[in-house]
């Protein structure tokens, strides 16, 4: 078995979709189901249960997800203790301002457990920069969230998370269980600064331009909503003060958390990073 059959169907089994696992692994669909299918040959058994909507595991294809994870996962601390021992040991981390997000935490316990010999680095930036220094050459991967422009980044979906309005407790729409976004037309929105990525600013204003105050950090947002009253969007789960809710809005597509990394960029720290992040979420 080779170890890029083995992260191919590793890709499968996690999205258990063919169309989604090969644009993860930025490929097109048929070599990655000749592949499968090859190592289901190998292999002697079905991996997968295969339907017109997606795919399951088979109890065969179970055990071989956790081995192949088994697998890559001693392979990538081989390549980065190799890098280690040339001098490539440093990776720098850009992390956008939220620090409630208990993901971070199991991520980077996880990572110390695995290379406890890597030099990491943080780079923490506000809501003014979705890619967290990575255009700018500042980081060498990003743990933030989409959507943004991606054009020439791969983006690896680490967890997706509902949205909803961030309002006052004390605002007559607070008591509601669900809103939508034409409930809020009215109402004077916080906005991140003039410049900011298009498709990162139109997704948190809800898709539409908007009145309000300018804000860079989340307890600028907070902040906003707390004294003057306006609204913005906040993804739910988060612990906030108690004069603070979130309202789940109806309408609103998820926001995922994501790894980012440029496109090309074969660092074995990357990707080292990139699959305990992808196993960090997942629990």
């Amino acid at each position: 078995m080779e170890l890029r059959t083995l992260r191919y169907f590793v890709a499968v089994a996690e999205e258990l979709h063919f169309g989604r696992a090969a644009t993860r692994l930025h490929m097109s669909q048929p070599p990655l189901s000749r592949a499968v299918k090859q190592l289901e040959a190998e292999v002697g058994a079905l991996l997968f249960a295969r339907s017109p909507t997606g795919v399951t595991l088979t109890p065969v294809g179970t055990v071989l997800l956790d081995e192949a994870r088994a697998l890559l996962g001693h392979a990538d601390r081989v390549r980065v203790r190799v890098s280690a021992a040339a001098g490539a040991s440093t990776i720098t981390i850009g992390i956008l301002d939220d620090g409630t997000d208990p993901g971070v935490s199991r991520l980077a316990a996880a990572y110390r457990r695995n290379h406890p010999g890597i030099d990491i680095r943080i780079r923490e930036t506000d809501l003014s920069d979705p890619t967290c220094g990575l255009r700018a050459g500042l980081v060498d991967v990003a743990l933030t969230r989409a959507p943004f422009d991606e054009t020439a980044l791969t983006v690896r979906t680490l967890r997706a998370d509902p949205v909803g309005a961030l309002l006052r407790a004390d605002d007559p729409l607070a008591r509601r269980d669900g809103l939508r976004l034409a409930e809020l037309s009215d109402r004077r929105w916080f906005r991140f600064p003039q410049g900011t990525d298009p498709v990162w600013q139109s997704y948190w204003n809800g898709g539409r331009p908007r009145e309000g105050p300018v804000v860079r950090a989340v307890q600028e947002c907070l902040q906003a909503v707390l004294w003057n009253g306006t609204v913005g969007l906040a993804p739910l789960g988060h612990d906030l003060s108690a004069e603070l809710t979130v309202v789940p809005l109806t309408d609103m597509p998820p926001s995922r958390v994501v790894a980012a990394w440029n496109e090309g960029d074969t660092n074995p720290l990357i990707r080292s990073f990139i699959e305990t992040a992808t196993t960090a979420y997942r629990h």
